[in-house]
């Protein structure tokens, strides 16, 4: 665990950073908090922060808020991850990708090897969960994101329909699944 004192200067940055506003809804602050970081001492702060508040504005503006619209209040489950805090998830076997195949998806603040950029947040929408968790048709929320919102990639999770949605420059609209039935198309 880091015991590095910070100054007070460093923590006024931090907390302006987290009071920037990406969206209507949607305050920085909210995807820079991670379990990992909080458990392990890290740091969880972009090195870029221009373009991770392009690419967090851009996630937020384009389907987030459009998915709170439709569903109501969306819940952020993990949004942005330092390289840092990223790395050490893959290593530990937390959830976390590599870190090259997360620039420009959770690494906000890093473009992906063709240099583009992109952002990821793994999020609920409470009130779909309410409404679909008997059936367990998380597909019907996939086909409402696919045929109403720009979005590359999507992955859904078993435990509420959590997912991850990404927002990408070059989208490869691709949805996959872990929650029953499992699935990519």
């Amino acid at each position: 665990m880091s015991n590095k004192r910070i100054t007070f200067r460093e923590f006024q940055r931090f907390e302006d950073i987290g009071r920037i506003r990406l969206s209507k809804h949607f305050f920085l602050r909210e995807f820079l908090f991670s379990e990992i970081a909080a458990l392990y001492g890290l740091r969880n702060f972009p090195d870029n922060i221009d373009l991770a508040l392009k690419a967090g504005e851009r996630l937020c503006v384009e389907l987030l808020e459009p998915l709170q619209d439709r569903f109501g209040r969306v819940v952020i489950r993990s949004g942005y991850r330092s390289c840092e805090v990223n790395e050490l998830g893959n290593r530990y076997g937390h959830g976390c990708a590599r870190n090259s195949a997360n620039y420009a998806a959770h690494i906000w603040d890093r473009l992906d090897a063709k240099g583009h950029m992109g952002a990821t947040a793994c999020v609920v929408l409470p009130e779909f969960w309410d409404d679909y968790n008997s059936s367990g048709e998380w597909r019907v929320l996939a086909e409402w994101i696919d045929e109403n919102l720009p979005y590359s990639r999507l992955c859904f999770f078993p435990k509420m329909f959590a997912f991850n949605i990404q927002w990408h420059e070059t989208p490869k609209r691709k949805i996959q699944s872990y929650a029953a039935p499992r699935r990519v198309f």
